[in-house]
């Protein structure tokens, strides 16, 4: 069968053929050929960021209403509902997703964000301040002042994804920028970049030329030339938080924003009084959910003393009799994780927790009925304590270190001893200590008892989790600028 061949990037409008060819996408599910990339030189990627300048300084796209912007937006959002039974193949094969995920998530999730700010952009740029009286001084008469503030765009705005979650994670960012009148290029990440390729071509379709470019590259020379560009006035980056440190000591010579959304360690607590069969389902979402490659995963389990070993002897039972192979096979439940490096470092780490002494309570190697492909079995370790590196470092893979602890107190202070601080989960029976214990968390967002996640929330992280928010109008801001303009009536 053929595999699909991407061979050019945007810029200005123009799909241009890529200076240094292609370069090959891994099929996680195999690990044979998923399809071809295009690989742009440095000096293309200037030449992207220079004709999203152009747009911005001279192009209609700032200037439009935001209703003008939205119903374009809207357009956009329509025809890639039109594509998305076309894009689920192809994103399987990149992601290794499986298939209910890569429709509903991967694939399915895209056109609703940017529907979501086609809406938001109609949302008013200038809002009125109370006047304030100023008293005459050394003689002088008093005087009244009023003023508005308001929003405006940022600039040229690099918008940089992860592997995981590449396409969905890419709207996300692109639509805010674009709602509030930002230029964009776009990044893909080299394992997975063909469904952006695509995402970016049905967008630009219908915008103005040089609103949105597409660059795409596999070696860190173009990530690079993107992030110190000086036509780009902000960085949007979803990933490792060793490279987003990268980044944001090149973006502080330029002094460019950033938007940061790195890594995470979650603590999910459970106490002994919570509903144990739907909080053990629940905290088992890291093996089933895309492998456990998910910032927001529960890797770190904290469990109260009394029910250690009952809730960590079912979850390993559970998750023993969990199916993992080819994410297109029925019954399927654990895929592929994205690379052969990821698996090797996965490895690495199960291998370190077994030298700290720590205990695999179940999994903890490769699948052997899977000869093919980057699988890795679901992995609980249990007897850890949360000083050890499998607690102390993200591994994203289906991987979870359970640890036990005594009372509230302990909970909350094993949770905080990290050096992340992304996402954070509670259960319990009492609600009033729920809430309290999710207040002490020092966590961007804590989810009490399985309450879904809220799109419109705003989503972000403490320490090394990075920094800035996004979702829902609170985008509107991270993608703004904003001026008061006052005067003396």
């Amino acid at each position: 069968m053929s595999v699909p061949v991407f061979e050019e990037i945007l810029i200005g409008g123009a799909w241009v053929p890529a200076a240094r060819g292609t370069f090959d996408v891994t099929n996680p599910a195999t690990g044979g050929l998923a399809g071809r990339a295009p690989e742009c030189s440095v000096e293309q990627v200037a030449e992207a960021t220079r004709a999203a300048r152009d747009a911005f300084e001279n192009g209609p796209w700032p200037r439009m209403s935001g209703a003008e912007r939205g119903a374009l937006l809207q357009k956009a959002a329509d025809e890639f509902r039109r594509r998305m039974d076309d894009l689920v193949d192809l994103t399987v094969a990149e992601t290794g997703a499986l298939r209910p995920i890569a429709r509903q998530l991967q694939v399915g999730e895209v056109a609703a964000r940017i529907e979501k700010y086609a809406d938001l952009a109609r949302s008013p740029d200038v809002q009125g301040m109370p006047p304030i009286s100023r008293p005459g001084v050394a003689g002088a008469t008093a005087s009244l002042a009023a003023g508005v503030v308001v929003r405006e765009p940022v600039g040229v705005v690099a918008c940089i994804s992860p592997y995981n979650f590449p396409m969905t994670n890419c709207a996300g960012k692109i639509a805010p920028a674009l709602a509030v009148g930002n230029t964009v290029v776009i990044k893909p990440p080299p394992q997975d970049p063909l469904g952006m390729t695509e995402l970016a071509r049905i967008v630009a379709s219908v915008l103005p030329p040089g609103v949105v470019n597409f660059i795409c590259g596999s070696g860190p020379d173009v990530g690079e030339a993107l992030t110190t560009s000086p036509d780009v006035d902000m960085v949007s980056f979803t990933g490792s938080t060793v490279v987003g440190s990268i980044i944001e000591q090149a973006a502080a010579r330029t002094m460019k924003r950033t938007l940061q959304e790195l890594g995470g360690k979650s603590a999910n607590i459970i106490f002994a009084d919570c509903d144990m069969p739907v909080a053990l389902r629940s905290s088992m979402s890291v093996f089933g959910f895309h492998s456990g490659q998910i910032c927001i995963a529960p890797t770190r389990l904290l469990v109260e003393e009394s029910i250690y070993e009952e809730f960590t002897s079912r979850m390993a039972a559970a998750a023993s009799a969990m199916k993992v192979g080819d994410p297109n096979d029925e019954g399927v439940v654990v895929g592929p994780v994205i690379s052969q490096a990821q698996l090797e470092r996965i490895e690495g780490y199960v291998r370190k927790g077994i030298e700290e002494g720590a205990t695999v309570a179940c999994g903890g190697r490769r699948p052997e009925h899977m000869t093919q492909g980057f699988y890795f079995e679901p992995t609980l370790f249990t007897n850890a304590t949360n000083e050890m590196t499998i607690a102390r470092e993200e591994i994203f893979g289906p991987v979870i270190t359970a640890i036990p602890f005594k009372d509230e107190a302990e909970a909350i202070r094993i949770a905080n001893d990290s050096d992340f601080g992304l996402y954070g989960y509670v259960w319990s029976g009492d609600p009033v200590r729920a809430l309290r214990v999710a207040r002490a968390m020092r966590t961007g967002t804590v989810q009490i008892n399985g309450s879904p996640p809220n799109p419109d929330a705003p989503f972000g992280g403490y320490k090394r989790s990075g920094h800035g928010r996004d979702g829902g109008r609170f985008a509107l801001d991270a993608y703004s600028e904003l001026k008061y303009i006052g005067w003396a009536s």
